[in-house]
């Protein structure tokens, strides 16, 4: 096994095109995960497969020319932009002769750098462990360490079975753990509903802008950044809406393609913030070329949370870069569909104000057991 690296140490980052279009984009997308992460990308290695390596992912050839990629640049650090096997990744170490990450665990990674509340710290440590397990070789005699054990510096199977057990025993104490804090949660969710008051979680892409529309909307300072998951736990802000009365807005973590399904169960009490929501606010970068994709990767967890039947209200922001102007999209019998605005200047805000007005009182107006209501969902179109 190899130590992680430190913050800015040299990295390579590997990309295969296996022919899905989006090759470009997924890779703008990784060399700023990287850079979250606190890697230094020195050099890209791209090639074209039909289906990936069994044994190594990229190929014999692919992996030598890797290799001597990393020797030029004394990398210490291998990222993949891929789902790694256990196998795969140990094969790779091996040949490479330096620490191997693939995408899952890299993201594991910066949520790991990201997380700041108690909560947060006990979710991402849950979901790291539960995505490690499955390429438990030697790396957890740390966890005995803790406990002050000695004399387990073998890699044998007693080694192995230790560890697993260590492992096991510290998976169910988080969840029990986690747990208390969702119950704990609950009382306080409870304690905020209340008849008449619209709860609206702004849910996207991550770096869509969803904080910077939070602070915009409730006058908050919440931590925002140009960088990849800048928010990881949800916070909630009344704020007053004429025509809607008192909101409760709750901004919460950003998606991306491919989360990972540990994540994704780790914060899934958090999550329940989005999916107990009256209304959705898809925030989404109108400036980017890969809107269409990152929707559909936010709309794919959204099913995976118990969300997809949740109104949503599609927010085309960054029209700073754009250069679109600020407004409301309508469908053609005369139902808002979309906003378009710029939450880091304020333009837009007024509209995106006057649609959540129309929509609470539609909501106000129908019976709490028909969520229908005269902001549409499907079929938003495109500024």
């Amino acid at each position: 096994m190899f130590d992680r690296p430190a913050s800015g140490e040299n990295a390579v980052l590997v990309q295969l095109d296996f022919g899905t279009g989006d090759f470009a984009e997924c890779l703008s997308e990784f060399r700023l995960l990287a850079e979250s992460a606190g890697a230094r990308p020195l050099a890209v290695v791209t090639g074209k497969r039909v289906r990936p390596d069994p044994a190594l992912f990229a190929g014999k050839g692919k992996v030598t020319e890797i290799a001597e990629v990393v020797r030029v640049h004394e990398a210490a650090v291998v990222l993949f932009n891929h789902e790694l096997s256990p196998a795969q990744q140990r094969n790779l170490e091996r040949e490479l002769q330096c620490l191997v990450i693939d995408r899952s665990s890299l993201i594991l990674d910066i949520f790991a750098l990201r997380a700041k509340s108690h909560e947060g710290k006990l979710q991402v440590e849950l979901a790291q462990l539960q995505h490690m397990a499955t390429r438990l070789v030697r790396g957890w005699t740390h966890l005995e360490r803790q406990k002050g054990g000695i004399g387990l510096r073998g890699p044998g199977e007693k080694q192995l079975e230790t560890d697993r057990r260590l492992l096991g025993k510290r998976v169910a104490l988080l969840k029990e753990r986690l747990k208390l804090l969702e119950r704990q949660r609950a009382v306080r969710r409870k304690s905020r509903q209340r008849p008449g008051v619209l709860s609206v979680s702004l849910v996207g892409y991550t770096n869509a802008g969803k904080s910077t529309l939070f602070n915009a909307l409730t006058k908050a300072d919440g931590y925002i950044a140009n960088q990849l998951f800048a928010t990881l736990d949800t916070t909630s802000r009344q704020l007053y809406v004429e025509g809607a009365g008192q909101i409760v807005l709750s901004d919460t973590v950003g998606f991306i393609r491919d989360l990972p399904h540990s994540l994704v169960a780790a914060f899934q009490s958090t999550l329940e913030e989005t999916a107990q929501a009256n209304l959705l606010l898809h925030v989404v970068d109108a400036a980017s070329a890969d809107r269409d994709q990152q929707m559909a990767a936010v709309n794919q967890v959204l099913a995976e949370i118990g969300a997809a039947d949740v109104p949503q209200l599609i927010v085309w922001n960054k029209i700073d870069i754009t250069a679109a102007s600020p407004g409301l999209l309508q469908e053609g019998c005369g139902n808002i569909s979309a906003v378009r605005l710029s939450a880091k200047t304020g333009e837009g805000l007024p509209f995106l104000r006057d649609a959540l007005a129309e929509f609470s009182q539609a909501h106000r107006w129908s019976d709490a057991s028909q969520p229908e209501s005269n902001m549409a969902v499907d079929d938003t179109v495109v500024p």
